[in-house]
């Protein structure tokens, strides 16, 4: 049995779309931590009975404390391809965030200028940075808490986290740019639950006729913040 396996939501000779659990990597940092891109090889090498070396294209990531939905490639022109539509911004990405906090807005744009120190992982606003850009649909406000759906027109390193923190709305659960407690009222959201989750994805398939395939997952926070 594979350890740490995700959840499977579509598979064929092409692409595999995954559910990311939080705390897993993307893909191997060289460390003994588990990573996605190794767990799914060992899955398909164990399933299909692949001798040698399986091959898994990563082409985009998740923060180590982000869950949520990912698409992998399973051969090189499926993974040149879908390369190409995130670039050409061509796949939809969308997550779920609670936040401390939130906006007078129901709707909007944020822009921003970010950069990554190397050294300490961090990213920041900097106006010599890279341009940042997200929207954003408030859905839900309680408890001085605040549900937004976040469509990721860009994909900077920890580009939410950093665009909503520093407008002063941290993500609930987030050690490394805001608070970690979600206070009273609210069990499920423990020290180093990250209330971030990319629950929509949607893009097309590499090859044949190219039609869209889309899937969604709701985050536990949000059905226990709707209750």
């Amino acid at each position: 049995m594979i350890k740490n396996m995700p959840q499977i939501l579509y598979e064929d000779n092409h692409v595999i779309v995954a559910v990311k659990p939080a705390g897993i990597l993307s893909q191997s940092d060289g460390s003994d931590r588990p990573d996605m891109l190794t767990i799914l090889k060992e899955y398909i090498k164990e399933k299909y009975d692949k001798p040698g070396e399986v091959f898994l294209g990563l082409v985009h990531r998740l923060d180590m404390p982000t869950a949520g939905i990912m698409v992998f490639a399973r051969t090189s022109k499926a993974a040149s391809r879908l390369s190409e539509d995130i670039r050409n911004r061509k796949v939809l990405k969308q997550y779920y965030a609670l936040t401390y906090g939130g906006p007078k807005e129901n709707s909007g744009v944020y822009k921003d200028y970010l950069s990554k120190d190397g050294e300490t992982n961090v990213s920041k606003v900097d106006k010599d940075g890279k341009l940042s850009e997200l929207a954003f649909e408030v859905l839900g406000r309680a408890e001085g808490k605040t549900l937004w759906k976040v469509d990721l027109h860009t994909g900077r390193s920890h580009q939410i986290r950093v665009q909503l923190s520093s407008r002063g709305y941290p993500i609930v659960g987030d050690e490394k740019y805001g608070h970690v407690q979600a206070g009273p009222g609210h069990k499920a959201y423990t020290k180093g639950d990250l209330c971030l989750f990319a629950g929509i994805l949607e893009f097309r398939h590499p090859v044949g006729d190219r039609q869209t395939l889309r899937f969604e997952k709701m985050p536990d926070f949000m059905a226990s913040f709707a209750k």
